[in-house]
């Protein structure tokens, strides 16, 4: 063999060793949020191998030298950690279903949405198949992924959080909620119970402000000094939920009940649909129809939990 030939061979082996040396990850499921995951593990210089029903979505990640499997079998057996982000766990079971025969040893990391039983179930699933299973609760849009402010819920096995930490901070900073494998989608829940609701008062507010001549630019201002001033609210109440103190010394139902009817008919007055203030008046007239009209608006939580 030639000097030439037997560099040749040596950078060949160099390479296939820098490969190898290489951290690996596959990640099922390239909507929006998946491509920009996929994209942070690229640019983390992760060995990728991808698959996605639709493969015409992998063509600019394969472009940047990640691997489309054939079929969620073939992506599942090339990695030990495998990601997915899917729609819900209806769409987990399928997936997994059809890779069944090559999960033993595998760490899924399911960062799909779903409730909390779901989440317990499908570790349950794995753990009979011999699969570790960690729960994920991302907390932001596709554009936070990469960004180490941004964080993840995660709950199942301390163990598999701690061996594939690493691998998960690429994507988010990651928020550790404990053993139960059902913790990490609650956690998420619960924020996007609060996000959806908080949204959707900006847009209908926005929408009466716009039927009376008000551009949502020009509102902008105050929506969000009014959202800004949130946080001293939920800081001044939370201890005292905590507390079971929902004494009526700074605010009362009654009075908050009278408030949201007068929102109410202004909306109704503007032609704009009056359900949610609607059902927000039916909600603190019911609670003082209960006896809480002298109490904080607090005692509506009592009021939810059915107390």
């Amino acid at each position: 063999m030639s000097v030439a030939q037997q560099e040749s061979t040596k950078q060949q082996e160099n390479s296939r060793q820098q490969e190898n040396a290489r951290p690996s990850v596959t990640l099922i499921g390239l909507g929006p949020m998946g491509r920009a995951m996929a994209g942070a593990y690229l640019d983390a210089g992760y060995a990728m191998t991808l698959w996605n029903r639709s493969p015409g979505r992998a063509d600019d990640l394969v472009a940047r030298g990640a691997v489309l499997a054939p079929d969620a079998a073939a992506a599942v057996a090339a990695a030990e950690l495998v990601v997915l982000s899917l729609t819900d766990y209806d769409a987990v079971f399928a997936v997994l279903a059809a890779a069944e025969a090559e999960l033993a040893g595998k760490v899924v990391v399911n960062l799909s949405s779903d409730t909390p039983d779901r989440a317990r179930e499908a570790a349950r699933w794995l753990a009979e198949r011999g699969a570790g299973h960690l729960t994920g609760g991302v907390q932001v849009p596709p554009s936070g992924i990469g960004q180490p402010e941004s964080s993840t819920f995660y709950s199942g096995p301390v163990e598999l959080f701690r061996r594939h930490r690493a691998a998960l901070e690429v994507l988010t900073g990651a928020d550790y909620r404990g053993d139960d494998p059902g913790l990490a989608q609650l956690y998420y829940q619960i924020q996007m119970d609060l996000f959806w609701t908080s949204l959707t008062a900006y847009l209908h507010a926005t929408a009466v402000a716009e039927a009376n001549g008000i551009p949502a630019d020009e509102f902008l201002p105050y929506a969000t000094s009014t959202a800004a001033s949130m946080p001293g609210f939920l800081a001044f109440y939370a201890p005292r939920i905590a507390a079971g103190n929902h004494e009526g010394d700074v605010d009362r139902l009654t009075m908050a009940l009278a408030s949201i009817e007068h929102v109410l008919h202004t909306v109704e007055a503007s032609g704009v649909d009056g359900a949610l203030p609607r059902l927000l008046a039916d909600t603190f007239r019911t609670a003082v129809g209960a006896g809480y009209g002298g109490s904080s608006a607090t005692g509506l939580v009592r009021l939810f939990k059915g107390e």
